[in-house]
């Protein structure tokens, strides 16, 4: 435990330059200089290394190491065989066909002419089944975002680690990540002066008055662009972080009612603990609910990337 502990609520969901142990045991220095019961991160070149950082990645080898595992087992197009990998695959599948694909749809080369060319068509088919879904080239990415998510999520599970998704930094950087994206891909669909362009709809409207009100509007649908996306760190920040604040403020009547000196200690301490198995429970439940709800506006946000107004 860290010895100033009790001078900041939000202690256990920040991150710090060390992980801490339970037991006295180990010895650390904390940013303000206290010391703490744990294991030192070094600094490198000057650099320092923090928890969230180590956590980061230890998420971003578990994503590499299941689906490297997973991509093997399913390449030769043979079904998975354990439940292990049928758990990951079942999710990755759920990923696909019921998020990316509805949401980004066909895409533009599965629009024939109409000409009725029995051999055009016959080839369109066949370059079709080779080429996949065409959604599909953009999965990469939102599987990436929703297991890199879902595993940082989850690592605040573990005693005496932490959630990287509950820092502002980490998601910040999360979203910034997914706006580079959608722009690259907006800008290869429609150009660098389309993409922006087309963040305005036509209004129909001609004349000066349409000039205004069409400059008022992509206005609006740029500031909104970057809001959108700025929201994608906030309410992942703001979920994840809440959930354990909550865990640490009902553990947190325990020692309240120690230091008080009460006589309902047999009924705040079962209580409380129940409490936290609860809401740890419900925060399992949250881990894979803002990893999805990341990915799905993420798959949104690109398709109206993908797609005029």
């Amino acid at each position: 435990m860290l010895l100033a502990a009790g001078q900041d609520h939000f202690h256990h969901v920040r991150d710090f330059p060390y992980f801490e142990l339970p037991l006295h045991l180990g010895e650390a220095i904390d940013s303000h200089g206290h010391t703490v019961y744990g294991i030192q991160l070094p600094e490198v070149a000057g650099f320092q290394i923090t928890k969230f950082m180590v956590l980061q990645v230890i998420a971003g080898l578990l994503t590499l190491l299941i689906f490297k595992g997973l991509s093997r087992r399913v390449r030769g197009g043979e079904p998975t065989q354990g439940r292990f990998w049928n758990f990951w695959e079942s999710i990755a599948l759920y990923i696909r066909d019921e998020v990316v694909r509805p949401t980004v749809g066909d895409g533009h080369h599965h629009h024939d002419d109409g000409h009725g060319d029995s051999g055009h068509d016959e080839s369109h088919a066949v370059k079709s089944s080779h080429a996949g879904h065409y959604a599909d080239r953009f999965l990469p990415f939102i599987w990436t975002c929703f297991f890199y998510i879902l595993f940082c999520n989850l690592l605040g599970a573990v005693p005496m680690l932490g959630s990287p998704t509950g820092s502002l930094s980490v998601t910040g950087v999360l979203a910034v990540s997914v706006f580079v994206f959608n722009l690259i891909q907006g800008t290869k669909q429609f150009g660098f002066v389309g993409f922006w362009k087309n963040q305005c709809p036509d209004l129909g409207l001609d004349g000066l008055m349409g000039v205004v009100i069409g400059l008022g509007v992509w206005c609006i649908e740029v500031v909104g662009l970057f809001i959108k996306h700025g929201v994608l760190a906030v309410r992942l920040f703001a979920n994840v972080m809440g959930g354990h604040t909550v865990i640490g403020v009902i553990l947190g009547f325990i020692a309240a009612d120690g230091v008080a000196g009460t006589m309902l200690q047999g009924l705040v301490i079962p209580a409380s603990i129940g409490g936290q198995i609860f809401i740890g429970l419900l925060e399992l439940f949250v881990a894979f609910l803002q990893a999805y709800v990341f990915a799905y506006l993420s798959t949104i946000f690109l398709s109206a990337s993908l797609h005029a107004h």
